[in-house]
């Protein structure tokens, strides 16, 4: 890397207790932390972070010019009230939700959109967490009718203990059985209707008082007119209560920070310790003191210095990734990638199903991070890892670079044909076909979020001057060349 163009070279300063928190833990393990990102990474970084999308290129040159130093923080302001936000941690949560319309999940794709819509329509409005999961937990009523019964019917086995143990891994972040649960669970019945897959889901009375235990190890007493999701989701969502917090803000700053402070986010057990356990707490009582608004954990975390690290590290140790000393590379997901590559090409991308309800093919502007059904997919989704949507895993997800993935970036006609025919670099090329400088400074705008180095703008002149092609067709070969760029393909 060309560390100039990653980093700047303001001193390290603590902008919130996570910095404190942070730097405290390298300075004690001797661990020289990152410089400071450099505008035009921190703006990329935190478009894709956030909304899962690239800045366009005015965008991008507004912000590069700003001299304002408080611009950062009014940023992260603004993405956090995009719709783009909404439908980018909509993507995220219905990977952890399993909305999915096909086997083995089968929700089916009435079912499948209304929840996604549900769950979409609550982030926009930034409903507090704990009222989420309370609606998650305790809903009742017609999968098509009442969306977050759906999240009973997402599941592979409707037995309570099984039941259980996906509520454990969503909103504890605990994979191990949970046996003690299932009594919570047990009395939840499925119940047809006319209306072709139509199924009411609804909690069942029982024949009499029940003793269930909580996993604190407090028992309680479920008389037969209550119904103990509410009990469960009472405690599970009680200001005290030692997991719920917890387990969210490691979610949010694992999809932010590329690790979790617990690693993997739905992995917490004894000996599996948070890497730093005073900033997990931290976040935990921030989370519950501002009642639970998600927003307001965003808001810290990229506001921090330690979001803000450049990503070339300035120690070689193995653990200083996993002390957050400087931000990770890391490919981006599936959906972004073919999103980013349909904006800067201003292409459209086909979406199917192979349920056709309500349609097989997709409309054509759909965008990838907005699909509402995990069953709705394109090869280009598959071939780039995107989760299938069956467990609910963090690790379901697969980012890794693959040969079969940058041979379909370098040679496929599907990239190439977006590259070399597609209305968007063959507007920039039309826009800028007198001024050879001002249009590689708009390539660079729009593929990559900044401006071209002086040694770039060398090396573009001289590939122009001694290549075989020339004029429009050496544009499209930067094009290319900058689309299948490390810069490219990863957050960094």
């Amino acid at each position: 890397m060309r560390n100039a163009i990653y980093e700047c070279p303001a001193a390290l300063v603590p902008r919130n207790r996570i910095d404190e928190l942070v730097f405290a833990r390298l300075r004690k393990l001797g661990i020289q932390p990152a410089k400071l990102s450099s505008d035009a990474v921190f703006l990329r970084r935190v478009f894709l972070d956030t909304t899962g999308t690239l800045p366009i290129a005015a965008e991008a040159a507004e912000f590069l010019a700003d001299p304002s130093p408080a611009k950062r923080a009014a940023l992260i302001d603004r993405l956090l009230e995009r719709e783009e936000f909404a439908d980018y941690q909509a993507m995220k949560w219905a990977d952890l939700l399993r909305i999915k319309a096909e086997f083995p999940i089968n929700l089916w794709p009435n079912a499948a959109q209304a929840y996604h819509h549900w769950v979409r329509s609550a982030i926009r409005a930034n409903v507090p967490y704990d009222r989420i999961a309370r609606d998650l937990l305790t809903a009742s009523g017609s999968n098509f009718r009442t969306p977050p019964v759906n999240f009973y019917r997402a599941l592979q086995s409707r037995e309570p203990r099984a039941i259980a143990q996906v509520v454990a891994q969503t909103f504890m972040g605990v994979r191990a059985p949970q046996r003690d649960l299932a009594v919570f669970f047990s009395r939840i019945k499925y119940k047809e209707t006319g209306e072709w897959k139509e199924e009411i889901v609804q909690c069942a009375p029982a024949p009499a008082t029940v003793t269930a235990r909580l996993p604190d190890g407090t028992a309680v007493r479920i008389a037969p007119e209550q119904d103990p999701r509410q009990v469960f989701a009472a405690w599970l969502t009680a200001p005290k209560n030692p997991w719920f917090a917890r387990a969210m803000v490691n979610r949010v700053w694992a999809g932010l920070l590329g690790r979790g402070i617990v690693h993997e986010p739905d992995d917490f057990r004894e000996d599996n310790p948070p890497v730093k356990p005073e900033l997990l707490a931290h976040l935990t009582a921030e989370l519950v003191s501002a009642k639970f608004d998600l927003r307001h954990t965003y808001r810290s975390i990229l506001n921090s210095t330690t979001y803000q690290l450049s990503p070339v590290p300035a120690d070689s140790r193995e653990d200083a990734a996993a002390h957050f000393a400087y931000y990770p590379l890391r490919r981006l997901d599936a959906e972004v990638l073919i999103d980013a590559l349909c904006r800067i090409t201003a292409t459209k991308e086909s979406y199917s199903s192979a349920i056709p309800e309500p349609y097989t093919w997709m409309p054509e502007d759909q965008r990838a991070i907005a699909l509402p059904d995990g069953s709705i997919t394109s090869s280009f989704l598959e071939l780039f890892g995107r989760p299938a949507r069956d467990t609910g895993l963090h690790s379901e997800r697969n980012s890794r670079m693959t040969d079969a993935q940058r041979l379909h970036l370098l040679n496929s006609s599907h990239v190439l044909r977006k590259i070399g025919e597609g209305p968007g670099i063959q507007a920039l090329i039309r826009a800028n076909n007198r001024n050879p400088h001002a249009l590689v400074d708009q390539m660079y705008l729009t593929i990559l979020s900044r401006h071209p180095s002086p040694e770039e703008l060398q090396t573009v002149a001289a590939h122009s001057r001694t290549a075989t092609t020339k004029g429009a067709a050496a544009a499209v070969d930067l094009a290319w060349s900058l689309i299948n760029s490390t810069e490219f393909l990863y957050r960094h």
